[in-house]
């Protein structure tokens, strides 16, 4: 169990179905990574959220809350991506989209007839209620709200859990809910927010009227977007000027054959340098993220995944074992290839090989992972990435604010353990 005593980044589908949820019912939140869980509460239901290898854990709440014979509903990502999983320790699994299928399933439960599974997907997110975050700031929570611009992404990786369940679909928010939300956030007291999109420059017109719409209330924000932004001048320095200073980015390899193989071809490794610098030189600071063991990696790529990140100084970069998650197609792929080393789900952590590379061996692809982060992570690469960056006074606090982060994982790895989103 990792516990921190403040969540810098929390998410927003809590106060999101809070908002959505009907009038006469009471809602209250939970957030266990900074926070105990209330078994002995009187709540009528318990609904539990989950992504990635956090469903190992929300199994185990939802069957203790079972145990205590609460009924339980279960949703999020990984829920959605596997219902057969979690079924049997639920009443109930929400799958997909809440917007229409979470207000259904409480209806139902009034009425004594809740379903095993409520499924209904939407095609558009508009009139959604401003969150309740009010939810989330008495809580232990950093400088930053969330707000969502859009939902889905238009590209097909193999391994996404994005697209198992959008299928290339972007759905876009009318924005002028979006700025809606965000001022709210505003009156909240609040200068900075994080866009929770998976990839907001998936709708390249939409973001632009977006970033144009931000730049008058002078906040800050931070989001997740493809490469591709830093392939357009004009977008990139208009989310720049309308206040974005930190930018996650799925580079994932340093490996061309690697990506190509994940269905993601239209990443060109040739580029990477310069797409970093083009980011940078913006003024936004890039938080990328990359995959070692794809079929493309080798030792020697591992090595040179080290060396291109210390040398383009990417502030945050984070690191992950190729993991092919159940429900999506990489899993598909690996398990008919008979390449998978188990199914123990709750060892598909991304810190630890769990299917056989075609040019590496599992236990040295799990080696150099971590010999990846330990040499990135050194004091002296630390440094060298955001105090000593040739960008530092150009945006000082953004690469004080990295240091920190840095610091922070260069705790979590001194453990054993990958660092922990903030």
């Amino acid at each position: 169990m990792i516990k921190q005593r403040r969540l810098y980044l929390p998410g927003l589908a809590f106060p999101h179905l809070a908002a959505i949820t009907p009038k006469h019912w009471q809602v209250e939140v939970c957030l266990e990574v900074i926070e105990a869980v209330p078994f002995d509460t009187n709540a009528d239901i318990i609904g539990i959220g989950a992504m990635g290898q956090a469903v190992m854990r929300a199994k185990e709440i939802a069957q203790e809350f079972k145990r205590r014979g609460k009924t339980v509903v279960m949703g999020g990502y990984m829920p959605s991506m596997i219902p057969d999983f979690v079924e049997k320790v639920c009443d109930s699994v929400v799958i997909g989209d809440a917007e229409i299928a979470y207000p259904l399933m409480l209806e139902d439960f009034e009425k004594g007839c809740l379903k095993k599974r409520y499924h209904f997907p939407i095609e558009n997110l508009g009139h959604l209620p401003i969150p309740r975050y009010e939810l989330l700031t008495d809580k232990k929570i950093g400088y930053m709200l969330p707000v969502q611009a859009g939902r889905g992404c238009p590209h097909a990786c193999s391994y996404c859990s994005i697209y198992c369940l959008y299928k290339q679909k972007y759905i876009t928010r009318p924005v002028e809910d979006v700025i809606r939300d965000i001022t709210r956030i505003k009156e909240l007291g609040y200068k900075a927010f994080f866009l929770i999109d998976d990839n907001l420059v998936g709708n390249p017109r939409f973001f632009e009227e977006l970033c144009k719409l931000l730049k008058p209330l002078k906040m800050i924000w931070a989001t997740q977007a493809s490469v591709l932004l830093a392939k357009n001048p004009m977008l990139l320095q208009l989310a720049s000027e309308s206040g974005c200073r930190i930018l996650s980015m799925g580079i994932e390899s340093v490996s061309q054959e690697g990506l190509d193989k994940l269905n993601k071809k239209w990443v060109k490794v040739s580029e990477h340098r310069e797409m970093m610098e083009r980011v940078m030189k913006a003024g936004i600071m890039p938080a990328t993220e990359m995959i070692v063991g794809t079929d493309g990696d080798t030792e020697e790529s591992i090595r040179a995944t080290a060396e291109f990140v210390i040398q383009s100084k990417i502030p945050i970069p984070k690191f992950y074992v190729m993991t092919p998650m159940p429900g999506s197609d990489l899993y598909a792929q690996f398990k008919a290839e008979g390449r998978l080393l188990h199914e123990d789900y709750a060892r598909y952590t991304a810190t630890d090989a769990v299917h056989r590379p075609a040019k590496i061996s599992p236990e040295k692809l799990t080696e150099m992972y971590w010999w990846l982060y330990k040499k990135v992570y050194s004091f002296r690469n630390i440094i060298r990435r955001t105090i000593w960056h040739k960008y530092f006074l150009q945006r000082p606090l953004s690469y004080l604010f990295a240091l920190y982060i840095n610091l922070n994982y260069k705790r979590f790895i001194a453990k054993g353990n990958a660092p922990n989103i903030l």
